[in-house]
């Protein structure tokens, strides 16, 4: 077994057939490739019927499928996805916010804002546009004082996965006979 864990790959949303008409798939790529960098699948579109955009490798991507009867979601039902700092935070939130006042009043963003948790603090912000999902973009700013700690536990948890990986399995014990 891989010394490394499984992951989260793609994120699958239905949207209603005109919507992945040409002109409809033109607004969705636009947004999502000048915000996010995530690139259309050309291969697997489909006219009216799928739109696949790779977010930043080949083995990741959102997975857009036509459905009479599309997913429908509260607001704040949403995916994640995280940055590595606090400038890419920034930069993708003022992508997404130039987009809205400039381009498309459409776009639903929810400002940035951060939940303290003490040695944890997860910036983030919302956006939407023409997906039946909001996306979470975050960034965890661990406290100076508890990064060793984290970074010890890490560790940890890395060595335990490696250990069970490689620790064969144990035989079932015989039940006593009756």
């Amino acid at each position: 077994m891989s010394d490394r864990p499984p992951r989260f790959n793609h994120v699958a949303l239905s949207l209603p057939p005109d919507a992945l008409r040409d002109a409809g798939r033109k607004e969705i790529i636009d947004f999502y490739s000048s915000v996010f960098g995530w690139d259309e699948l050309p291969t697997l579109t489909e006219d009216r019927k799928r739109l696949v955009l790779q977010a930043y490798r080949y083995d990741q991507f959102v997975f857009l499928v036509a459905e009479d009867a599309p997913m429908q979601s509260p607001r704040m039902d949403h995916f994640g996805m995280a940055v590595h700092s606090m400038e890419q935070l920034d930069e993708l939130h003022e992508k997404a916010k130039r987009w809205k006042e400039e381009r498309d009043d459409r776009v639903d963003l929810i400002e940035k804002h951060a939940d303290d948790h003490g040695v944890l603090k997860i910036w983030s912000f919302y956006v939407r546009h023409l997906l039946p999902m909001m996306i979470e973009v975050q960034f965890y700013e661990i406290a100076e004082d508890a990064k060793e700690l984290v970074d010890e536990y890490n560790r940890e948890v890395a060595e335990r996965r490696k250990r069970d990986a490689s620790e064969e399995p144990a035989e079932p014990e015989e039940e006593p006979a009756a």
